[in-house]
């Protein structure tokens, strides 16, 4: 968040130009196609949306979902429109290998 705090993206920004009804799998697909290290079965991908709070300065963020390399779940087929995502609006996704725990996180939901 710091950095969007101060008006920047990420250094490792990547921009994707998608649909509203695109779902985290295939945004998934797209990052493993940019990243190949995010290819290894197992990798973690976390997303939240961080978009502009209207009621004090700066951004707030909204997590929506996770998938894995490799496996089904549950958050695959959820869209950005699903989500409330719009025009504007920053994804973050954390990327974790999968030697490596996924990022403690409030969004982890049980299922």
């Amino acid at each position: 968040m710091d950095e969007f705090a101060r008006g920047n993206v990420p250094s490792s920004e990547l921009q994707i130009y998608t649909w509203m009804d695109a779902t985290l799998k295939e945004l998934t697909s797209l990052v493993k196609e940019v990243y190949p290290e995010a290819r290894k079965k197992g990798t973690h991908f976390n997303f939240a949306i961080v978009f502009t709070d209207l009621k004090r300065p700066g951004y707030r963020v909204k997590e929506i979902g996770s998938t894995m390399s490799g496996r089904k779940g549950t958050d695959d087929s959820m869209t950005l429109q699903s989500q409330k995502f719009q025009i504007g609006d920053y994804l973050d996704i954390a990327i974790t290998p999968p030697n490596r725990a996924p990022p403690p996180s409030g969004r982890m939901r049980p299922y």
